[in-house]
């Protein structure tokens, strides 16, 4: 009998961050706080509320020893499997599939950035995927920063300009992508651009021109906490509308035993050393 294939999980947070230092010359950006949580639990949100349960996590080097000893057993009671890959010099987004290509072996792959935050649920959408790839996009004032979905009349998807100077319509494609287990190859016939990285864009092109490619429209907030400003107004809006509110609750009582596990282990060291508690 064929096994039907899985849905697997990818978080990109490596990269340096340059934008937010002096904050990311210390710690990196995805484990900076937004509101009241780490940044990085808003993308594993997303994905375990889709019911993702093995997670890849792409670290830089410098960073690795902070994610392994934050979130390397953090899981480990519910049944989520956090897997750590260390890339030295970030090479493009599609650089994830051929990182993780063992990982995914015949599985379906959905990858989101570190710091993307997003205020709808996108469980149904990934629940129903069967193959091809699939994106989200969403109407923002500025789309020439992004990847840009041109549309036809009835709605259907044209193509994708990688930060157009003129862009065809003001849908950005988000940083949540999910594909078939095609993506490790695809990713590997991409030719660098001139940026000298390959482009997320290129592959979602090709899966488009096989018409392969379902282009979701998101209407909720949709935040990229990658500049100083961002990153304020990302935990702003994530109060206002409660979006930190919203989190799974395995999310929420492994936190809550991790920070019991901190306060016994601060509590003892503190008593060992014969000082006073109060």
């Amino acid at each position: 009998m064929i096994k039907k294939p899985q849905m697997k999980g990818i978080i990109l947070a490596g990269g340096t961050a340059t934008r937010l230092f002096p904050l990311t010359a210390t710690i990196s950006k995805q484990l900076l706080p937004v509101y009241d949580r780490q940044m990085i639990f808003y993308p594993l949100n997303t994905l375990i509320k889709a019911g993702i349960k093995d997670i890849l996590i792409i670290v830089a080097p410098e960073n690795s020893g902070q994610y392994l000893n934050f979130l390397g057993s953090i899981f480990k009671n519910y049944d989520i499997h956090i897997y750590f890959e260390v890339q030295k010099v970030p090479g493009g987004l599609p650089e994830a599939f051929v990182m993780g290509e063992s990982f995914i072996g015949t599985d379906n792959v959905t990858m989101i950035l570190g710091d993307n935050i997003f205020e709808d649920d996108m469980n149904e959408h990934i629940g129903k995927f069967s193959g091809g790839a699939m994106v989200f996009a969403k109407e923002v004032e500025d789309p020439e920063r992004f990847g840009v979905v041109h549309f036809d009349e009835s709605g259907k998807a044209l193509e994708i300009e990688e930060k157009p100077q003129n862009p065809k319509s003001n849908y950005a494609v988000t940083g949540l992508y999910t594909y078939d287990n095609r993506a490790s190859e695809m990713a590997k016939s991409l030719k660098p651009s001139a940026r000298g990285e390959i482009e997320i864009t290129d592959l979602n092109n090709k899966y488009l021109e096989k018409g392969e490619l379902i282009v979701n429209k998101i209407e909720g907030a949709w935040l990229d906490a990658g500049t100083f400003d961002a990153l304020l107004e990302a935990g702003a809006i994530v109060k206002e509308k409660k979006i930190s509110q919203n989190f799974h609750p395995i999310i929420n009582s492994a936190v809550s035993e991790f920070n019991k596990d901190l306060k016994s282990r601060a509590k003892l060291i503190l008593e060992n050393h014969h000082l006073d508690l109060r």
